[in-house]
């Protein structure tokens, strides 16, 4: 455990107070992962490449006050960062020490570098044995692909999610957001947590091996059910779903709105609220199965109504009735909406160089103890005399390894 003081909110401690955890990765995945940890309280220190430090720092095409990217300030909150050459036997000796203290390690490179740097898993449970060490890859740590380098791209691409995405006959199309990053570190935080309950139990600790590649094929069930039990390859259907229809974007008189009877019941309800009892009726759409089969036909016809008014008209229509339906909205829309706002998706983080800066809020709500900003992101090597002096080195003891490199990437 950690030798700092418990955070606290209110009269309860946050769930992961007291849990150290070593942030040894960059860009995406790892970093998100450790960030999850930290809103929960965990004391995360990022441990950086002197000079350049996390890659994403200078990600973006644009630049606010300072040098580091609102990706990475979206990344990377309630952390301190150190920056630590580990390639200097110095940088070695101060990582040492820090993971004899710590709770999980968490780290992104290729698989290999970090055994190579004389901190892959078993050399680090050799020095702390109940150590929860969390390897993040685009590919895994096993498998012919492994030593692949691995980006969200890739894996949406070699997982099959691509394939998937987009329209049918359009070229290849990838989620629009990060699907294999996020998802990844999300998982990620799930074996991590798993595997700290466990060594409370215990006292070991263990491997944890995520991946992107993975991540991606978890995500696929019913693409991969519809496969597996038909034994058809699926391919891309917009914004139509492979299991119930009507269940997609449609057509209207101002654009696309979109609804969802995926259900017998919810589907003859549709009949009636738009007037068309006529397709209530049709052999074609007499079920699940059947409107499957003749989807273009089926959304043909709804959307000779739906073209009949605006979408306004149709979301508030069909709400009305109990069939989920809602409009398309752009970022700008979804963050301005009063229902973001009132969960809370944004939020404004003081920081040392930018002033107030923006964050997307907590996804997850706790009821007892909610996450909560009790750090800014941290400059590069912001925290590192603080975090050295909490493993008991003294100033002298600091600046003789200053002197050997271990700060900096001379």
């Amino acid at each position: 455990m950690s030798s700092t003081p418990l955070e606290t909110n209110g009269a309860r401690p946050l769930p992961l107070a007291g849990v150290r955890v070593l942030d040894v990765s960059q860009v995406m995945a790892g970093p998100y992962a450790c960030m999850l940890l930290g809103d929960l309280g965990a004391d995360v220190i990022k441990i950086e490449p002197p000079g350049s430090g996390d890659q994403t720092r200078g990600a973006m095409g644009f630049k606010l006050k300072g040098a580091d990217s609102l990706g990475f300030l979206n990344l990377n909150r309630n952390k301190r960062s150190i920056a630590l050459n580990l390639k200097s036997e110095a940088g070695k000796e101060v990582m040492r020490r820090l993971v004899a203290e710590a709770d999980v390690l968490v780290e992104n490179y290729r698989p290999g570098v970090m055994k190579k740097l004389g901190f892959g898993y078993e050399a680090c449970r050799a020095i702390n044995p109940r150590l929860v060490y969390a390897s993040i890859s685009g590919f895994g740590q096993s498998g012919p692909w492994s030593d692949r380098p691995g980006f969200d791209l890739m894996a949406q691409a070699m997982s099959g999610v691509m394939s998937v995405t987009g329209h049918p006959d359009s070229p290849p199309v990838k989620a629009g957001v990060p699907v294999a990053d996020i998802g990844c570190g999300m998982l990620a935080v799930y074996g991590i947590l798993g595997a700290y309950i466990g060594a409370q139990k215990n006292g070991e600790g263990q491997y944890v091996d995520a991946s992107l590649f993975d991540t991606a094929l978890a995500f696929s069930v019913w693409d991969v059910c519809d496969y597996w039990g038909t034994g058809r390859v699926p391919g891309p259907v917009g914004t139509a779903n492979k299991m119930s229809a009507p269940y997609q974007a449609v057509a209207c008189a101002d654009g696309h709105f979109v609804m969802g009877a995926n259900n017998q019941k919810l589907w003859l309800r549709l009949c009636q609220v738009i007037n068309r009892p006529d397709l209530a009726v049709d052999e074609r759409f007499g079920d699940i199965a059947a409107r499957l089969r003749n989807r273009p036909e089926l959304i043909e016809e709804l959307e000779k109504t739906f073209r009949t008014q605006p979408k306004d008209y149709w979301v508030e229509t069909l709400l009305e009735a109990g069939i989920p339906a809602g409009p398309i909205l752009n970022y700008a829309e979804a963050f301005d909406s009063d229902h973001a706002q009132a969960r809370g998706m944004r939020m404004e983080i003081d920081h040392p160089v930018e002033g107030r800066v923006p964050n997307i809020g907590f996804p997850v709500k706790l009821s007892g103890t909610p996450p909560q900003v009790r750090r800014h992101p941290p400059l590069l090597g912001e925290h590192t005399a603080e975090v050295l002096a909490e493993l008991g080195m003294s100033e002298a003891e600091r600046a003789a390894l200053a002197g050997q490199g271990a700060f900096s990437d001379e």
